[in-house]
C-alpha cells in the first residue's frame, strides 16, 4: 500500500469533492465521477499515488482499478435487453400484469418486488433489475402511476434478494473465492435472515409508500379490455431472445464449473443475439445506458485511489482493532462496518479489500477457537451482509441502484440521490439489525 501522508490527502479531497457533486447532483453523477477519475489520473503520479514501479502507466493503473467483469456484464445484459425490448414482450408483461393485479397498486408493488427479489437470488441483482425496470415503467405509465416508487422497491428487493446466494450479488462471489464456500453453504447460512430481512422490508415499502399506493391507477378498465397478446411485434425475434436468454441464465449457474466469467457469458450471449437477430448494431447500441457504465468506471477509478492510498485499508482494521478477541463483536463490527462502507462506496472493491482482513480476524488464536466451538465462521456471513444490505443505503451503494437510477433517468423519471436516500437509509438500518439478529441467534444459540 502506498501510505503517504500527501498521497492519501490527495485522494481523500477528490473522492470527497466527486461525492459531494454525486450526492448535491449540481452536475450528473457520470460527469462527477469521471472528472474525479480524471484528476486521480492526470496529477496522481504527481501525488506519489501512481508509483511508476508499480504502474508504469496511467493506463495500467485504470485498466487494474475498473471492474472490468462488473463492466461486460451490464454491457452484455443491456444489449440482450434492448433487443428483447423490440419484441413487445415487456408490454405484453405490463398489461399481463395489470389485470392480474387488477390495478390494484399496492398488488403491482408487492408482485414486482417479490419477483425481483426470487430472480435477483438465482440470476444477479443487475440482470434481474434490467429486465424489470423497463416492464415496470411500462405498466405505471399505462395506469397513469408514478414509477419511482416502485423502482426504487424493486432496487431494494433486488440487492435483499441478491444477498441469499453465491452468484446474487458480486461481493458473495467474492467472498466465495477467499473463503472457498460452495453454493449450499450460501443458501443455507445466508437464506433464513435474508427471507427474514425480506419480509420485513415488504411491510417497511408498504408503510413508506403508502401516499404513492392511495393513487387511483387510470385506464384500466381500457387496459383490461386489451388482449396482451397483440403487443408481441415479433414471435420470431421474441423466441430467438428467450431462447439465448435461457441460455446465458443456464451458463451463469455454471459459469464456475466451466471456468468462465460472467461477463464472458453475457458479452457472448449478447454477440448472439446480434448474429440471429440481425439487427442494426447501431440501433441496438442506442439502447446501451452509456452513462451508468462511463459511471462505474469512473467511481472504479476513485475507489482505487483510496485503496492505493491505504486508506479503505486502514479504516476497515480500525474498525475490527476493537472486536478484543470476541467473536460475536467481531462479527458485529464486521456486519455494520460493511453495511456503513457500502453505502458509501461500491460494495465490489470494498468486498475485495475485507476479505483478507477477514481471513487474518479468523486466524487469530482466540477467534480460531471459538469458531471451531461454534461450528463455523459466522464472520463470512456477516460480512456478505453487511456488504449486500448496505448497497441499499444510498443511489451509489450497488450497481443495481445505478444501473436503475439510469434506466429511469433515460426514461424521463429521474431519481434523485436524496429521494432514494429517504427510503435507503431506514430500510438499510431495518435490514442489517434484523439480519444480525437472525444471525447471532443461529451461531450463538439455536
Amino acid at each position: 500500500m502506498i501510505r503517504t501522508e500527501t498521497s492519501l490527502l490527495f485522494v481523500i479531497v477528490v473522492a470527497a469533492v466527486s461525492y459531494v457533486l454525486i450526492i448535491t447532483e449540481k452536475v450528473h453523477r457520470t460527469v462527477a465521477a469521471l472528472g474525479g477519475a480524471s484528476i486521480l489520473l492526470l496529477f496522481g503520479r504527481y501525488f506519489g499515488l501512481i508509483p511508476k514501479e508499480k504502474f508504469p502507466s496511467e493506463i495500467h493503473f485504470m485498466a487494474e482499478a475498473v471492474d472490468w467483469n462488473t463492466i461486460g456484464l451490464l454491457f452484455g445484459m443491456m444489449v440482450i435487453v434492448g433487443i428483447l425490448k423490440e419484441t413487445g414482450v415487456f408490454e405484453f408483461l405490463a398489461i399481463k400484469a395489470a389485470k392480474v393485479s387488477n390495478g390494484d397498486p399496492w398488488k403491482i408493488m408487492l408482485l414486482f418486488s417479490i419477483i425481483t427479489a426470487i430472480l435477483s437470488a438465482f440470476l444477479d441483482n443487475v440482470t434481474t433489475v434490467l429486465l424489470i425496470a423497463p416492464i415496470t415503467i411500462s405498466i405505471t405509465k399505462s395506469l397513469k402511476l408514478k414509477p419511482v416508487p416502485f423502482l426504487i422497491a424493486e432496487v431494494i428487493t433486488s440487492n435483499i434478494g441478491g444477498a441469499s446466494t453465491l452468484i446474487g450479488d458480486p461481493p458473495n462471489i467474492i467472498i466465495s473465492s477467499g473463503a472457498g464456500l460452495s453454493f449450499n453453504e450460501f443458501i443455507i447460512n445466508m437464506g433464513p435472515p435474508i427471507l427474514v430481512a425480506l419480509l420485513v422490508t415488504l411491510v417497511f415499502i408498504k408503510f413508506a409508500f403508502r401516499k404513492d399506493l392511495s393513487q387511483k391507477p387510470k385506464n384500466i378498465e381500457k387496459i383490461l379490455q386489451i388482449n396482451e397478446w397483440d403487443e408481441i411485434k415479433d414471435y420470431t425475434l421474441l423466441k430467438k431472445s428467450l431462447f439465448v436468454l435461457f441460455l446465458v441464465i443456464v451458463l451463469f449457474f455454471l459459469h464456475s464449473k466451466l471456468n468462465l466469467e460472467p461477463a464472458t457469458v453475457a458479452i457472448s450471449g449478447a454477440v448472439l443475439l446480434l448474429l440471429l437477430s440481425a439487427k442494426h448494431i447501431d440501433n441496438i447500441l442506442n439502447q446501451v445506458e452509456w452513462s451508468v457504465l462511463l459511471f462505474f468506471v469512473g467511481l472504479f477509478v476513485i475507489v482505487k485511489g483510496l485503496d492505493v492510498a491505504g486508506l479503505l485499508d486502514m479504516g476497515a482494521r480500525a474498525a475490527v482493532g476493537i472486536t478484543g478477541g470476541n467473536l460475536a463483536v467481531a462479527m458485529f463490527v464486521i456486519l455494520f462496518t460493511s453495511a456503513i462502507a457500502s453505502s458509501i462506496v461500491d460494495n465490489i472493491p470494498f468486498t475485495a479489500t475485507m476479505v483478507p482482513v477477514v481471513q487474518s480476524i479468523s486466524a487469530n488464536p482466540m477467534i480460531a477457537a471459538q469458531i471451531t466451538q461454534v461450528g463455523g465462521n459466522p464472520l463470512w456471513w456477516a460480512l456478505g451482509l453487511g456488504a449486500c444490505l448496505g448497497g441499499n443505503g444510498t443511489l451509489i451503494g450497488a450497481s443495481a441502484n445505478v444501473v436503475v437510477a439510469g434506466i429511469s433517468e433515460k426514461m424521463g423519471y429521474p431519481i434523485s440521490f436524496k429521494e432514494f436516500l429517504k427510503y435507503g437509509i431506514p430500510v438499510t438500518f431495518i435490514t442489517v439489525i434484523t439480519a444480525g439478529v437472525i444471525l447471532y441467534a443461529r451461531t450463538f444459540i439455536i
